[in-house]
């Protein structure tokens, strides 16, 4: 993801919903920058909390200085701001500015001169450069964060009805194998062998404009409960560029049945936060979770992003061969 550069206090207010993906309301955001990893947003809710656990993430991962940005009331952004910067300040992070947002109105919680005054200064994001880079480097900023949640719910109306018939078409089809098959391994294997026939060949055809069926959707949620179909999606998600993956991803999200929604919501999880998008990760992870609360790549995900480790420190790197000959060793010890 093209990294947006923030240089005024006024660039940081047009940044910030790109880096969330929504506007914030009643929030505090941390953005933590001067390191060597790219821009950080962290956003907390307001009354804001866990200010050492923010201060210890952000240290830890080599940040130095960071910008605070309250939306809300005057008393519970100061507040908040406050806490936030002891905290920061404890672990040797640098706060280079502090401001409280509303209204269409920005104020320097750290400058009391004449350059800021009183009533606050006007901003229009809107006419910002820095939100021109932001959408043409195909950034979004939705209403809030409700909307962003909405962007990833289940389809319904007759797009449900469709999808709820294909996905008995695709359990009664798994029916049929299981009759034939006369051991639970022998039928895991032809499950397994026929993800790693259909998941590429779907991918392949979805970049090329191909917009899955119904049931070609229903089938690969369903061979997508075999962990090794799954691990097969997750290193076929391009780390490095990952918007098209994003976009498949969130499709087939939305068009799954419930009971088949943990799987396709990890991997869009997992681009997402790949690409940086750590307001769709989240809401991606929280779908996830909904479904299965003990779905380990979902933990595993919600983990690392708790713990602020940044995804460039953990590219897998690893090539669809190099998954097979590890399921090769694993089977062969």
């Amino acid at each position: 993801m093209q990294q947006l550069v923030i240089r005024t206090a006024q660039d940081a207010i047009a940044a910030v919903p790109y880096l969330l993906g929504f506007h914030p309301s009643r929030s505090l955001v941390v953005i933590g920058f001067d390191g060597p990893h790219h821009t950080c947003a962290i956003r907390l809710d307001l009354p804001s909390s866990a200010p050492d656990r923010v201060a210890g993430m952000l240290a830890r991962n080599g940040f130095r200085r960071t910008l605070l940005l309250g939306y809300g009331a005057p008393a519970e952004v100061a507040t908040a701001a406050d806490t936030m910067r002891a905290a920061l300040a404890a672990t040797g992070l640098e706060v280079a500015e502090a401001i409280r947002v509303s209204d269409g109105r920005w104020w320097s919680l750290t400058c009391h001169d004449e350059c800021c005054p009183p009533e606050g200064a006007p901003y229009d994001i809107t006419t910002s450069a820095l939100a021109a880079q932001a959408t043409f480097a195909g950034h979004v900023a939705l209403a809030d964060r409700s909307e962003l949640a909405r962007s990833i719910e289940p389809l319904d109306g007759p797009s449900r009805d469709s999808m709820r018939e294909a996905t008995d078409r695709a359990e009664r089809r798994f029916l049929r194998w299981a009759r034939e098959d006369t051991t639970s391994t022998s039928l895991q294997t032809r499950t397994i062998a026929e993800g790693l026939t259909f998941l590429p060949s779907l991918l392949t055809r979805a970049r090329a404009g191909h917009d899955p069926t119904d049931d070609e959707v229903a089938w690969l949620g369903f061979l997508l409960t075999e962990i090794r179909v799954r691990d097969e999606a997750w290193v076929r998600i391009d780390e490095d560029s990952p918007a098209a993956d994003i976009t498949f991803w969130r499709n087939i999200l939305r068009r799954v049945e419930a009971p088949y929604a943990a799987a396709p919501a990890a991997l869009l999880a997992f681009a997402a936060y790949s690409a940086g998008d750590g307001g769709l990760a989240n809401v991606a992870l929280q779908r996830a979770l909904d479904a299965d609360p003990s779905y380990s790549m979902a933990v595993l995900l919600h983990d690392l992003i708790t713990a602020g480790i940044p995804p460039t420190n953990t590219r897998m790197r690893m090539t669809p061969q190099e998954l097979a000959a590890a399921y090769q060793e694993e089977e062969a010890s």
